[in-house]
């Protein structure tokens, strides 16, 4: 993450171009051509005025940008691609140790814990590292923030048996993936404006079929303060009439990417129920439930059907 504050987009589509690929060239590692190419065929003031006015008002928030960006990206040469790839840095090198890998690459490894491997793990790693190296002509990519060295080390064992050409479109897609999140702490919503996301919550009593009216539901964050990965509360409701929420449980400037958790009390929703059976240390009682929000310009509904003996969830809009 770039300690630089972040630019409004507004103000962003009216910087030079030299300022522009300052603020957000680096989302692609090392490879500033595509913001560039975005800027001159879309922001330069070469264009006649009524065609550079159209598309400053066509991008109106963060994800079209990032769409213009990546059909920018995806226009490349083969070569160009291939030369994208090779940019990102080994993830099993130390870090400390690689002068040439970017300010954000090393935030991004280190919030995983790649910078501080155990013995074990580092001779799994380069061992399973090397393999993939002598198979395929980049290093093994993928988006380690907020994913932990086990989900790495897993992800590495899993893709090294990949063909060639599949191995080339699960490498871009992470390259996506890391360009988004980069671009998120760079560009900011217009002055004035809210990227637009909110988050919602509706919980079905699947054992009465009904709405699960008055339980209980808290809401936590899941960040990472001084190297520590922490929980906090941000708020607590009580479901309504119909087992939702009165209004979003995040919007607006509440509404920002990162790792979110429920907690429903469903123990103390089914003791009510004559029928429920609910002994002194029910089945279930306290259901967490572990998300994560990448998109702040989008609608997340992360529902709960529930028993007393089981619970399922999907992500909603």
């Amino acid at each position: 993450m770039s300690s630089k504050p972040k630019i409004p987009l507004n103000k962003l589509l009216n910087l030079s171009q030299a300022d522009f690929v300052s603020a957000i060239g680096g989302i692609y590692e090392n490879t500033p051509w595509i913001a560039e190419s975005f800027y001159n065929s879309t922001l330069s003031s070469s264009l006649d005025a009524a065609t550079l006015q159209a598309n400053k008002e066509r991008i109106t928030n963060v994800r079209v940008l990032f769409s213009e960006l990546e059909k920018v990206r995806r226009s490349g040469s083969k070569e160009k691609q291939l030369d994208l790839l090779k940019s990102h840095p080994d993830l099993c090198l130390k870090i400390d140790a690689a002068a040439d890998i970017t300010e954000e690459s090393k935030h991004e490894q280190s919030q995983a814990g790649l910078s501080s491997l155990t013995p074990a793990e580092r001779e799994a790693f380069t061992a399973l590292n090397n393999e993939y190296k002598s198979k395929f002509p980049f290093p093994f990519i993928l988006a380690v923030r907020n994913v932990s060295k086990s989900t790495v080390l897993s992800a590495l064992a899993g893709r090294v048996n990949s063909t060639l050409e599949g191995e080339v479109e699960c490498a871009s897609f992470q390259v996506t993936k890391i360009a988004w999140m980069r671009l998120l702490d760079a560009v900011d919503a217009p002055d004035g404006a809210t990227h637009g996301g909110f988050l919602t919550c509706h919980v079905l009593d699947t054992a009465n079929g009904v709405p699960a009216e008055g339980m209980v539901v808290d809401l936590y964050i899941h960040e990472v303060v001084e190297g520590v990965q922490t929980s906090r509360l941000l708020k607590s409701f009580l479901t309504n009439f119909d087992g939702r929420l009165d209004g979003p449980a995040l919007k607006g400037e509440e509404f920002k990417v990162g790792v979110y958790e429920w907690k429903f009390y469903v123990g103390d929703y089914f003791a009510k129920f004559s029928n429920s059976r609910v002994s002194g240390t029910p089945f279930l009682d306290v259901v967490p439930l572990k998300f994560g929000l990448d998109d702040p310009t989008e609608h997340y509904h992360v529902p709960l059907l529930v028993s007393p003996w089981s619970y399922s969830t999907y992500r909603g809009s």
